[in-house]
């Protein structure tokens, strides 16, 4: 699902970067990623947080994602010439990823699940690309912070078949991921570092 105006107001602007600095800071710390590896970002927007990624763990190769064509052209002109050079772009569907099973090292994911109505078959895909022992970086919110009373009415996000934080995990293990960290805020969202299982 493509963000609505205000959405793209929450998530370009200059907080939601602090924030995914932090967030990477804090996902840095939690686990060691083969120096040289393969990285995907799903839902990358205008590529802040591919910039970051791409800084922190200095990837052999890192695609950044999204639905959105102007999002990636956003992207494009947000990093520059030079860092746009480091670092592939694609117009994909996390429902249908443009990629062999097992390529990736590690998949990043900054808020993204709660935008996609078939959230588990996105996870499947994420689990599906990803190698043994790869790492799931994920950022989610849940509905009590983007379908109250005032968001709702600004906010655009699907309103069937949401996830709270049972419902996600229990996802989660079926994929065959497990938790090495987490962060989370029950009624809010989670923040989370997790392998995927052989």
């Amino acid at each position: 699902m493509k963000l609505n105006w205000a959405e793209l107001l929450a998530v370009n602007n200059p907080s939601r970067v602090l924030q995914q600095k932090y967030e990477i800071g804090w996902m840095r710390k939690q686990t060691q990623l083969p120096e040289g590896g393969s990285f995907l970002e799903i839902g990358c927007g205008r590529g802040a947080g591919a910039s970051m990624i791409h800084g922190q763990f200095s990837p052999r190769f890192l695609c950044a994602m999204d639905l959105d064509v102007l999002m990636i052209r956003r992207a494009l002109r947000y990093l520059g010439p030079s860092e746009s050079r480091k670092i592939s772009f694609c117009v994909a569907d996390a429902l249908a990823l443009p990629y062999p099973d097992g390529v990736f090292d590690a998949v990043f994911g900054f808020g993204v699940l709660h935008h996609v109505p078939d959230w588990q078959a996105a996870l499947a895909e994420v689990s599906r690309v990803l190698k043994p022992q790869g790492i799931y970086f994920l950022e989610e919110l849940y509905p009590s912070l983007y379908q109250n009373f005032i968001t709702r009415h600004i906010l655009l996000h699907p309103t069937e078949n949401r996830f709270r934080s049972r419902e996600l995990k229990e996802a989660l293990e079926r994929e065959r991921f497990s938790i090495k960290s987490s962060l989370e805020l029950k009624l809010f969202g989670i923040l989370a570092v997790l392998s995927k299982e052989c």
